[in-house]
């Protein structure tokens, strides 16, 4: 589809995958939003863009997805300053070798990578339905094949024991079935959900201290077998504008082309209980969503 008029929202944009998909969508005329954690790091990834793509309409919005505040305020400040939202890609995630917390008491891999992504897009979701067609994008991982147990919501999180490769895989097994329900919720608006794995990307994922041991050792060891961050994008890039994919929805993507998903990532009532459950951990902490 043409991007010229179109708006589209990026997380974790300023690194890798991220800010390849921003120059990608940039590049083809679209307004481009880039919703990061780091101020400093989002205005030089603003400015990159700009250069790269050849255009002065690319925007930073603050976002931390380890701070349902933030994600509530980076909502508000998007329906502030723009009026339509056609393309919402969940970029953003990350992985870390010792159980942490969000600042709202939710262990993190699972807050950062499903809940605040969750929460961000039942609150952009009317702009969204209001612009269709539009498109949401939600990056999940060949890793959700790790989640063999499936979403074990009794130990969504990890208080007992946390293998970190496990919470990964569970909450990379969450993106997908949160797009898989998401698009049966918005099924007669004109929006499609995907979910898209980048392929073994070398980025800066888990490599700013957040990996440790043995787990941090490995991430460094593939990093030369592992593609650029521009290869890793491309998927995004051909979701967010392709015409060849208008119309296709709750599908999981690999190398821009349907991927295979595990049998929990199939599961119905996995992707509706989850749903359930996001909206009752989220009310408990005061973050109740539309």
């Amino acid at each position: 589809m043409s991007m010229q008029g179109k708006v589209v929202v990026i997380t974790g944009s300023n690194i890798g995958i991220g800010l390849e998909t921003a120059v990608g969508v940039a590049a083809q005329g679209a307004t481009t939003v880039l919703a990061c954690r780091n101020a400093e790091k989002a205005a030089a990834a603003a400015t990159e863009v700009k250069g790269r793509a050849g255009t002065d309409d690319v925007h930073v919005v603050s976002l931390d997805l380890a701070d349902l505040e933030s994600v509530r305020d980076a909502a508000a400040d998007i329906h502030s300053r723009w009026d339509r939202l056609d393309v919402l890609v969940n970029n953003a995630g990350g992985t870390w070798s010792e159980r942490q917390l969000t600042r709202q008491g939710f262990e993190q891999t699972f807050g950062v990578n499903h809940l605040g992504p969750f929460l961000l897009t039942k609150l952009l979701l009317e702009r969204i339905v209001a612009s269709a067609p539009a498109r949401i994008i939600n990056l999940s991982s060949v890793g959700h094949h790790m989640a063999w147990r499936g979403m074990r919501f009794e130990h969504l999180q990890s208080e007992k024991r946390y293998a970190a490769m496990e919470a990964y895989g569970r909450s990379k097994l969450a993106n997908i079935l949160f797009s898989r329900e998401l698009s049966k919720r918005v099924a007669a608006s004109g929006v499609t959900v995907n979910a898209v794995h980048p392929g073994p990307v070398r980025t800066g994922f888990g490599m700013d201290g957040d990996l440790k041991g043995i787990m941090g050792w490995g991430n460094k060891m593939i990093r030369p077998f592992e593609i650029s961050a521009a290869s890793g994008a491309r998927t995004s890039i051909h979701l967010a504008t392709s015409p060849d994919v208008e119309g296709k929805t709750a599908m999981y993507w690999v190398r821009s082309k349907p991927g295979h998903m595990s049998t929990h990532a199939h599961n119905d009532e996995q992707a509706t209980r989850l749903w359930e459950e996001s909206e009752k951990l989220l009310a408990s902490v005061g973050f109740a969503a539309p």
